[in-house]
């Protein structure tokens, strides 16, 4: 079994893991991060001046590094919760080249994979690029399976609501 995990190293994406691991342990997986660009960031945002923060200390080039460096990172420390898990774990980074769950279901395709595995949000804003409304954009366009975990924090926000929610049950 092949398994796309999403990666952003947000409470959600290290619980897809962790859940992941224990549905799936000793399956293959990979790790993806997707990153972008100075520029595709800006240039999203609408604010294409490149004089203030990593653009400013760095150039645009030496920031690309350094966002591309810290993908780098996310995606081994993704990698190494993911083997503490059970799973047999590779890092993959992408550049954010398109709709973020685009690339997601690219990367998913080429890697054949058996199942995508997602947080139900993450971390927000350049930091991360994987998950939030993308969840929902991955599970409404895949042609494969699709596990989304929330964190531990809303699974129990969840189990509160459900536990006083009514049931009803029709009897014939």
């Amino acid at each position: 079994m092949m398994i796309l995990i999403c990666y952003d190293g947000s409470v959600d994406a290290q619980a897809a893991v962790d859940r992941a691991g224990l549905l799936m342990a000793g399956s293959d997986a990979t790790v993806l991060v997707v990153w972008e660009t100075v520029l595709e960031t800006m240039g999203r945002q609408g604010s294409l001046g490149l004089s203030t923060g990593l653009v400013g200390s760095y150039g645009a080039d030496g920031a690309d590094g350094a966002i591309k460096q810290a993908a780098a990172d996310t995606a081994a420390a993704g990698v190494q919760r993911a083997t503490a898990a059970g799973l047999v774990a590779q890092p993959r980074i992408v550049d954010r080249a398109d709709d973020i769950a685009a690339v997601i279901l690219a990367a998913a395709a080429d890697l054949d994979a058996d199942v995508i595995v997602l947080g139900t949000r993450g971390l927000g804003n350049v930091k991360s690029l994987v998950l939030g409304s993308v969840s929902h954009a991955v599970i409404h366009h895949a042609d494969r399976a699709v596990l989304v975990v929330p964190s531990p924090g809303v699974a129990e926000q969840r189990h509160h609501w459900a536990e006083h929610a009514q049931v009803t049950t029709d009897t014939a």
